[in-house]
């Protein structure tokens, strides 16, 4: 079985093109609602980019743990969220939700299913990265409209995922964030029945 671990900490490495180039079909793949494949993927390169994305990341930690008491406060203190100093490859995932592919079916009444299908695209692409041997982490204390500011994306595109990409320090059976002590993963799956 196949794990999705976000990973935070990566060796300093370059990683392998060819295999990325390998997991990043994962997202060409994907399942999309009525074939609209809206993921549209930002490469982080510059060291201008990157800069302005890792001050978003810790502004918004900032704001963030000062939401925090207690021993959640020291807990979400010691935590490491982001992988962004180290991860030699980082893509910002938006939907483009002005997409004509796929002529708005399925997503007519449901427009919130394009941006599904690029959460499901981003799973893709997380578990063929595993397949190669690479790790992913997904930053998610972002302010997503200054990153879109930043970027100087289309207005129509919507942060779905901030990824970052590359050779782990090591892959772990169980979640960073409950060996921590932030939290316990439930293992049963409840299921109503209406």
């Amino acid at each position: 079985m196949w794990l999705r671990r976000d990973v935070r900490r990566f060796r300093s490495d370059p990683i392998d093109e060819a295999a990325l180039a390998r997991a990043l079909r994962g997202f060409a793949a994907a399942p999309s609602v009525g074939l609209s494949q809206p993921w549209r993927i930002i490469r982080l390169e510059t060291a201008d980019a990157r800069a302005k994305s890792l001050a978003n990341f810790e502004a918004a930690n900032a704001q963030a743990l000062a939401g925090y008491s207690g021993e959640k406060s020291k807990i979400y203190a010691g935590l490491k969220l982001s992988g962004m100093r180290d991860a030699p490859v980082q893509f910002a995932v938006f939907c483009d939700d002005s997409t004509p592919k796929g002529a708005g079916l399925g997503a007519a009444t449901m427009p919130e299913m394009r941006r599904y299908s690029v959460v499901t695209a981003v799973t893709q692409f997380w578990l063929a990265a595993r397949a190669e041997g690479l790790g992913v982490g997904w930053v998610s204390i972002l302010d997503p409209a200054q990153l879109c500011a930043d970027l100087d994306v289309p207005e129509d595109y919507t942060l779905v995922a901030y990824l970052c990409v590359g050779t782990p320090e090591e892959f772990t059976d169980s979640p960073e964030l409950e060996r921590a002590g932030w939290e316990t993963r439930c293992t049963d799956v409840p299921v109503e029945s209406r």
